[in-house]
């Protein structure tokens, strides 16, 4: 029946969005129209707030250093043990506060902030740090898991409510060890890993230097602003008609400009980007600007191509945002944000856990992105 009832409002909500979004021109208002209601967010609230506490099926990412180690997934992380893996219940977690900051009428807000309450504590947390502190895990979800920590941090720092500044504290000493595992390792990290998936450097750093600016985080924004620079300043003609590879759920190509977007000033930006991606103006490749078709949504890898048309999406948006009106550039990338937004949207509930236990995130962040750049 639940599934029933989701269904139902993303079809009526994307039938509605297809009718009224007419297609961009040079003369025409820049406006995706793209907007989150109460309706909306309490479907889509659903899909983390029936996970979080979902302990099976499970796939964890972790080093068994002894027979101590050999535990269910709610002993390893008390906080973050549902949703499949540990990334995906930290960003559900995001996702259920960030609904529950902007519609405080969700009819099941009492039953969220219960969950949040029982999952994000104290206790919970201090045995969360102990785990990412062992020897044996330094690469234990670098960066993609500790960049979506950081953005529930920064969730909770913007928010003055009392729950959210109880989730805040808590939350507070794991950001710290994350933000000093940051500025640990990647003065080290003499490579950028420009993949399609949670290893992704450019994606890290875009959520941690949100973060930074957010809290006043100087070391982490100063880090990420030299090495942004030293990885991607110089790079051109981005391969992007390989794009996609079959499991991405990022565009390698555009979301380190994304990115770059962020580093650099607007002048110097657009330079950057014509010569990174030099072909865009004239709709090339049409690979990158047509989105990816999902042949079976029950397998949990051929799935993440929906979520690479969500981060397509606001990737898209935010670059075209970025350009001036008169770059013909502008026009492609928010015609081509609006494809991707429109495929995807209507696939966040395929009935298929593979895909729930996290695309609501990607949908939710992307309409965010839509509604607030």
């Amino acid at each position: 029946m639940m599934l029933k009832y989701i269904m139902k409002h993303l079809k009526v909500y994307m039938i509605v969005m297809i009718f009224i979004l007419p297609s961009f021109s040079h003369t025409e208002e820049l406006n995706m129209n793209f907007t989150l209601n109460a309706e909306i967010a309490e479907t889509l609230a659903l899909l983390p707030f029936n996970c979080i506490q979902k302990e099976y099926p499970n796939k964890p990412d972790h080093v068994i250093t002894g027979q101590n180690d050999i535990k269910s997934p709610k002993q390893l992380h008390p906080s973050f043990y549902g949703c499949y893996d540990w990334h995906s219940s930290v960003h559900g977690h995001w996702l259920l506060v960030y609904l529950l900051k902007n519609f405080p009428q969700l009819k099941i807000a009492s039953n969220i902030i219960n969950r949040l309450n029982e999952n994000i504590t104290m206790e919970n947390i201090l045995k969360e740090i102990e785990y990412i502190n062992n020897e044996n895990r330094k690469s234990f979800e670098r960066p993609y898991g500790w960049a979506w920590l950081l953005k529930l941090y920064e969730e909770t720092y913007l928010w003055q409510d009392e729950n959210a500044k109880k989730w805040k504290h808590a939350l507070e000493p794991l950001a710290k060890e994350i933000s000093n595992k940051f500025l640990v390792y990647f003065p080290s990290q003499t490579y950028p890993i420009r993949t399609g998936l949670h290893p992704n450097t450019a994606f890290g750093f875009s959520f941690a230097l949100d973060y930074a600016r957010t809290t006043g985080d100087e070391a982490i924004e100063k880090l990420i602003i030299e090495r942004s620079n030293s990885y991607f300043i110089n790079d051109k003609n981005c391969p992007a008609e390989f794009e996609p590879n079959g499991n991405d759920f990022l565009s390698p190509c555009l979301i380190e400009a994304d990115l770059m977007r962020k580093i650099l000033s607007k002048e110097e930006f657009s330079k950057w980007f014509h010569t990174f991606l030099p072909n865009i103006a004239s709709g090339e490749p049409k690979t990158l600007l047509t989105p990816a078709v999902v042949g079976d949504r029950s397998d949990p890898q051929i799935v993440h191509l929906d979520g690479l048309n969500l981060s397509r999406a606001w990737c898209m948006y935010n670059i075209g945002k970025a350009l001036d009106d008169s770059d013909p550039a502008k026009i492609v990338l928010l015609n081509a944000a609006k494809l991707h937004a429109t495929d995807a949207l209507s696939n966040v509930a395929s009935g298929f856990y593979e895909g729930e236990h996290w695309l609501a995130t990607f949908a939710v962040y992307m309409l965010d992105v839509f509604n607030n750049q």
